[in-house]
């Protein structure tokens, strides 16, 4: 097999320079920064094209050695609803193509495109260049729209359309879990020779067990308090409500819980979720417990391990995850996870040993959940040891060496480029 020297990676609707939980920001950001900085470490080189969202933003970002950020202009200066993405594919895969161009043929051995706007740049690439297409969908719209939050809106047929060209042209297609290799497969048609489960990992070196005592004073929180602990973007796909309101029934049924329970929401509105940026705030004043919320902005790993550490649990109850790191963040900083027992997750957190998965979102189901956890310390400690041995399974070089397999097995069976369904 041929030696996989340069990756070209797609990431149009969203800069790896973003603050994960922020605007589109979030798992996929980590997954694309820290797979970039362990291919490099490997002796791959990768360079990152994204939207120019800035006009003060310079061409070329160094986000470390070996990986480049490329910021290409397509569009307003100016961050972009998802919707109006599709209008500017054509301008960005131009400004990729003529990166490209002005190189000596073969710049690059391999594309990996992330998400369907990506991965729709990526296919035409792939025809100009004759190099393979390895696609990661992140979150897929047919499985998204099966589990729909209440009030969410469903994927338009355009987006499903997208998805199904670029699974038909990919020669790659890079699940985070063997569920989401299933979903590919039979929702997407996807041929199972093309479906590789690359897991994604976690930061060991960040994200690792400490002091709960000293989190808890740079933080400002009680040292006496439950903490329960909500990290990620708010939106309806999150599922943030579910907290609140399983918090709001835990001091309805245990009064004396309200002296020492803090609820923390890490994270900022995106997507849907930009319609009611205070939707937290305003479902705890309705619910009577805005003195038990508390609500601050996304924060960088360092900080973010602090809040992990701080937690006595963190919650997780999204609708639907491709893997969910959040939950593994959090197991390798020792704190045990409760999370809806869906997609990704199902991996990511292995029941009755580093955390509890949870069916449905019924928030009498997850109060009584959470009450049981904080009622039994032996038991959260358990669960505590088994999320450090659960997480540490899961390490970024790990998925770095499985990619740089699956990126030499393109190359060697490029596949031809599909006609449009």
């Amino acid at each position: 097999m041929r030696r996989v020297n340069r990756v070209a990676t797609i990431s149009m609707h969203t800069s790896p320079l973003d603050q994960p939980g922020t605007g589109d920001a979030g798992g996929m950001n980590v997954y694309i920064v820290e797979t970039a900085k362990r291919l490099a470490d490997l002796g791959v080189e990768v360079e990152i094209f994204t939207r120019q969202t800035s006009r003060d933003l310079p061409p070329i970002v160094q986000l470390a050695p070996g990986v480049s950020v490329r910021h290409v202009t397509a569009g307003p200066y100016e961050e972009l609803y998802r919707s109006d993405l599709p209008g500017q594919m054509c301008s960005f895969l131009s400004g990729v193509l003529r990166t490209e161009a002005v190189y000596e043929p073969g710049r690059y051995d391999v594309i990996h495109s992330h998400y369907w706007l990506s991965g729709q740049v990526g296919r035409l690439a792939k025809e100009r260049w004759g190099v393979p297409l390895v696609h990661t969908m992140h979150t897929m719209a047919k499985v998204k729209n099966l589990l729909l939050a209440e009030g969410d809106c469903p994927e338009p047929p355009d987006r499903v359309f997208g998805e199904e060209q670029v699974v038909d042209t990919a020669d790659r297609l890079v699940a985070n879990t063997a569920a989401e290799a299933e979903e590919l497969i039979s929702l997407y048609a996807a041929p199972p020779a093309r479906v590789s489960v690359v897991n994604p990992g976690v930061n060991l070196q960040v994200f690792q067990p400490a002091s709960k005592g000293a989190a808890r004073h740079r933080l400002g929180l009680p040292q006496d308090a439950h903490v329960l602990l909500f990290v990620g973007r708010i939106q309806p796909l999150k599922a943030p409500d579910v907290l609140l309101r399983a918090a709001a029934k835990m001091v309805a049924d245990d009064p004396a819980l309200r002296e020492r329970l803090v609820v923390a929401c890490v994270g900022g509105p995106s997507g849907n979720g930009l319609a009611r940026p205070s939707l937290l705030t305003d479902l705890a004043g309705e619910l009577g417990i805005a003195d038990l919320v508390h609500i601050a902005p996304p924060s960088p790993q360092h900080e973010l391990a602090d809040w992990y550490r701080a937690a006595d649990v963190t919650v997780v109850p999204s609708h639907n995850e491709s893997f969910g790191l959040v939950a593994l963040e959090s197991q390798a900083c020792g704190t045990p996870v409760v999370a809806a027992s869906v997609g990704g997750l199902r991996t990511a957190v292995k029941d009755g040993v580093s955390g509890l998965l949870i069916d449905g979102h019924d928030p009498a189901a997850w109060a009584s959940a959470l009450a049981g956890l904080l009622d039994r310390p032996a038991w959260r400690d358990f669960l505590a040891e088994g999320a450090i041995r659960h997480a540490a399974a899961f390490g970024w070089q790990a998925t770095a060496g499985r990619l740089v397999e699956v990126y030499t097995g393109a190359m060697s069976q490029l596949q031809p480029v599909a006609a449009a369904r």
